[in-house]
């Protein structure tokens, strides 16, 4: 929404200034605190300033210092996005629209490759992340596990825990000596940046995830307990939560031993609810009980550390018909998102961290079996980083919540109905302010025009299909009080001597804002569609939302001495509205895509952020301030009569004062490309006297050892990731009739054969479908006949298996196979030794997940400087019908302009009947997997850092397939997924090559 020349000459023109319209005539550390703390400012946006601070909680809220808190938190994970610069645009981007805080998981698998392995430097470096949100001004919600879910390989347990004694998510003192060992690394980080020390942001600290096993055994009892003691044996002192999977009132607040320590123990709930659901209540308006979300605690804040701001999609996308995140997106919008996110609060939820907020890429071997590459998830801020619309009602709500304190503190109501019963309405109240709190919530298909005459509203307002908005009235904005308003309360602030207040509502629908005044006021006008009258004590304002974008009033006298402005805006108008906090007090920016920071030097104050179309510039600051700078470039400034400094507009007809984004070009990558075929290990003569002998006999596997076979499963022998080769040396083969191979994989796994060098086949795991979306293992057995041979054979098998089980349960599923477990011979009994081999020793700056078991990755084929002088040249299309793995290399080169972030893409698309895979890096990055005949993902995002945007890169493609048709690639281009002029500065990731 850019501010349009008619707003400027109508705020700037000197004949404007001061047009008046005509008419005729306002802490404590205990959970169990007193309930007497009363409503008052929030806390301050946090900071590393070096004092101690007091962290609790009573039955309303959070307690920061003894003031009200609000927590609005948004999740993201650093390690689904592996170029650490871009953390701080994320985070910046959550700020800005109104986010307060940022929940994140830490993934044990992520930093360890082995016992007593852990890395946190490069792509992994929790601590440059904790400092970052800490500079960004968000308080941090840590969840270091051990076990964390979030759709990641094993729920995020390390691929050689799977090979340990120990029943994990128990009290099995096995299990716990990695779990100690793994949190002892993560809290020595963790420790120093709590807020409570002063020296960070780590304002709730959660153990476990959605567990519900062993809830009422001591197995699960205790290993609460010993989570607990840990976690404060290693110095974290702030509250301690977990989150119930759903609503089952599991580890509420005395529940397991806490080592005689009360009031430190917060309960939280998950909830996901699907888009045609009714929003259901779990609170003050809900059933009660243990099973009826906050009022399982009730001495507790309401709490939900996850609340579904989008949903995951399956390999094959079922959930979303194959269309991916985009119906995600479609599916669960702004409308959703105010809708459930009013109802969470009128239920008395004031702890709410939507999951995902960013989702990110689960890049390499990340993905849990249930996903596929891409984390998007439909969130807010897509996986390019690009603000979506769904932001509107967190941006509305989360300034709100922070500039109005009636908000944290309220109580269940009288019942009050709307004129039209198709309506729910919910009634609150503060107990300190006596300021009443209405949400109005249609769940019908079609739109609702009515009043609330027993709140006093009788001004017809309309609430579209399967959306809500909130109303207040008897609320103190400023100096001021407002009686009612039609229009929904976005912000309230003093900005130098005049207290601002913004409104909004859906476009196009006339607001109304009535101010109890005294006298009769002076109002101006800056815009001309608001409209005004004053009547027995009381300023009614009207505008229409959207038109023109903002509407502007000033309120002066009536009563008091100090000036109120009043504004309104739409959604999208909304979206360009930036609260902004500086150490000369606060600033209210209008007009560009995106605020980052603010900073006053003298007269002049310097604001940075993005703009991607041509737009206007408005700032509302503290007395004094007579100049602007955008990203560092003046801008010519003039008072207006909202008493604001608008950025005057060229002399160029048709131009803004700010300059959009200029455009980005892309090559075209179709060629220079080179090849080459692998997979000498199918060969009969191949070396394979360095691979590993399958000699073991016993697992740790909850997978049977077939009787009188050797254990084949890839783990046992240090294999975790991506895929493995086996080689079975057979003698005593004449008869051999056919072989048959059990393997067990994650979904989308798949097995190639080969007999002395000659393809068998290929068999494949099923798509899933919903039945079987979130299937953590597959288990089936391939069936070959094998020609006839000689005595002695070589028997080579290929195996992809996608990725170990979560383990949702605690049933030790992450500990189901994976490879081959049997082999079994018909027409004759050959004896078999087996060799296998998988990724070499994990790549010590990538990490662990990037690579796997390809001779192409044994060999560096993926890395940038490899030789490929050798290689065949070839451009695209390409087609190839063999069983096995291509690989394809070309460099190319990008020259995006400086202060561009171009977020780009890899797009690769095909006739879906062809069956191959391709494994995707980027300067030896592995960015995802594209299985050209199951989708639905076409596109992978290649983020900037590891792609070098000012500067050549290495894209390699190991294209896996199955010989029954065809394989790519065939359509291969980069794709702009967003651009924006501004951005934050990004260095380049360690990419090594050779």
């Amino acid at each position: 929404m850019e501010l349009s020349r008619r707003t400027f000459h109508a705020l700037a023109g000197t004949t404007a200034l001061g047009f008046a319209l005509g008419g005729s005539g306002s802490g404590t550390t205990s959970a169990y605190a007193a309930h007497s703390v009363p409503t008052g400012p929030a806390p301050r946006p946090p900071s590393t300033d070096g004092a101690e601070h007091t962290v609790g909680f009573d039955q309303y809220s959070l307690l920061v210092d003894g003031r009200r808190l609000v927590l609005w938190s948004g999740e993201m994970h650093p390690f689904r996005l592996p170029s650490p610069s871009l953390w701080r645009d994320v985070l910046q981007k959550m700020r800005a629209h109104g986010y307060n805080a940022v929940s994140t998981y830490v993934a044990w698998n992520h930093h360890s490759a082995g016992p007593g392995q852990y890395d946190f430097t490069g792509v992994r470096d929790l601590d440059l992340f904790l400092r970052t949100a800490a500079e960004t001004g968000l308080y941090v919600i840590l969840r270091p596990g051990p076990y964390i879910n979030a759709e990641v390989d094993g729920g995020g347990f390390p691929g050689w825990l799977t090979v340990t004694e120990g029943r994990a998510r128990s009290s099995d003192p096995t299990y716990l000596s990695y779990v100690d060992e793994w949190l002892t690394e993560v809290n020595t980080i963790a420790a120093r940046h709590q807020f409570t020390k002063g020296t960070g942001t780590v304002l709730l600290y959660q153990i476990e995830n959605e567990y519900d096993a062993f809830v009422d055994e001591p197995l699960g009892r205790d290993y609460m307990s010993h989570l607990y003691k840990k976690v404060r044996a290693d110095g974290i002192d702030v509250p301690l939560f977990h989150n119930d999977k759903g609503r089952n009132g599991h580890w509420i607040p005395g529940s397991f031993n806490t080592g005689g320590e009360e009031g430190r123990w917060l309960y939280g709930f998950d909830g996901y609810p699907v888009p045609s659901q009714v929003p259901p209540d779990w609170g003050h308006f809900g059933d009660g009980g243990l099973r009826g979300g906050a009022t399982a605690s009730p001495k507790t804040p309401g709490f939900l550390p996850e609340f579904g701001g989008g949903w995951f999609d399956p390999w094959g996308g079922a959930t979303f018909e194959g269309k991916g995140y985009a119906e995600a997106r479609r599916t669960r919008d702004a409308a959703y998102e105010r809708r459930f996110h009013l109802t969470n609060l009128a239920n008395g939820i004031t702890l709410h961290n939507v999951y995902m907020t960013y989702g990110g890429t689960s890049w390499g071997w990340l993905p849990a079996p249930a996903v596929y590459t891409s984390y998007d998830y439909g969130a807010a801020i897509d996986e390019a980083r690009n603000a979506t619309p769904k932001l509107a009602p967190m941006h509305q709500l989360g300034h709100l919540l922070r500039t109005v304190p009636d908000f944290a503190k309220l109580d269940r109501a009288e019942a009050v109905e709307a004129e039209d019963k198709r309506l729910d309405v919910y009634h609150l109240t503060n107990p300190d302010t006596a300021s009443h709190v209405y949400v109005v919530r249609n769940d019908t298909d079609e739109k609702v025009t009515t009043t609330v005459p027993d709140a006093g509203i009788d001004v017809a307002f309309t609430v579209p299909a399967h959306d809500a908005r909130m109303m207040a009235t008897n609320l103190q904005l400023g100096r001021r009080k407002l009686k009612w308003s039609t229009a929904q309360p976005m912000l309230s602030c003093t900005i130098g001597r005049m207290d601002v207040a913004v409104f909004t509502g859906p476009r196009g629908e006339m607001a109304q804002v009535l101010l109890e005044c005294p006298e009769e006021p002076r109002v101006y006008r800056g815009d001309p569609e608001a409209a005004w009258n004053y009547d027995l004590g009381v300023l009614r304002v009207t505008a229409p939302l959207g038109i023109g974008g903002l509407t502007r009033v000033r309120v002066e006298a009536g009563g008091d001495d100090r000036p109120m402005l009043l504004l309104f805006a739409d959604d999208e108008a909304s979206l360009r509205l930036w609260p902004m906090e500086t150490s000369s007090g606060p600033m209210l920016v209008y007009g560009p895509a995106m605020m980052r920071e603010a900073t006053v030097d003298n007269m002049t104050v310097n604001l940075t952020g993005d703009t991607v179309w041509p737009t206007g510039l408005e700032l509302w600051g503290p007395r004094g301030l007579g100049q602007i700078t955008w990203n560092e470039r003046p801008v010519r400034t003039a008072m207006t009569t909202s008493f604001s400094l608008l950025a005057e507009m060229p002399t160029i007809p048709g131009q803004l004062p700010v300059p959009g984004v200029p455009e980005v070009k892309l090559p075209a990558i179709d060629t220079g490309w080179r090849h080459r075929t692998e997979n000498p290990e199918s060969a009969p003569d191949f070396d394979d006297s360095d691979w590993t002998v399958a000699d073991r006999t016993a697992s740790f596997s909850i997978t049977p050892v077939p009787k009188g076979q050797p254990v084949l499963f890839a783990d046992d022998y240090g294999f975790h990731y991506g895929d493995v080769w086996y080689r079975g040396h057979l003698t005593g083969a004449d008869d051999l009739e056919s072989v048959s191979l059990a393997y067990t994989t994650g979904t989308q796994g798949l097995l190639m054969a080969w007999l002395d060098g000659e393809p068998l086949g290929t068999h494949r795991m099923p798509v899933p479908d919903d039945s079987t979306a979130r299937k953590g293992s597959w288990a089936d057995t391939a069936a070959f006949d094998v020609p006839k041979g000689g005595s002695s054979r070589v028997l080579s098998v290929l195996v992809r298996r996608m990725a170990h089980d979560q383990d949702g349960e605690a049933r030790d599923t992450h500990k189901v196979a994976r490879g081959l477990t049997s082999v079994t011979f018909k027409g004759g009994s050959p004896k078999v030794s087996w060799r296998l081999q998988g990724e070499k020793t994990p790549d010590p700056v990538r990490g662990p997940q990037n690579n796997g078991g390809l001779h192409g990755e044994r060999e560096g084929w993926h890395l940038p400087g490899f030789a490929d002088g050798d290689w065949k040249a070839v451009d695209l299309p390409r087609a190839d019908s063999r069983q096995g793995v291509t690989w394809y290399r070309k460099t190319f080169k990008l020259a995006v302009e400086s202060g561009v972030d171009a977020s780009i893409g890899l797009t690769l698309a095909d006739d879906p009947e062809r069956a191959y895979r391709v494994q995707i890096f980027l300067n030896g990055w592995n960015m995802g997997q594209y299985v050209n005949d199951v989708g639905p993902q076409h596109t992978f995002v290649l983020p900037n850092g590891i792609l070098r945007t000012r500067g050549t890169n290495t894209l390699a493609l190991a294209v896996l397939s199955d010989g029954t048709t065809e394989s790519g690639p065939k359509d291969v281009h980069l794709a702009l997924l967003g651009s924006a002029a501004g951005g934050v500065p990004v260095t380049p990731v360690d990419s090594p090559g050779l």
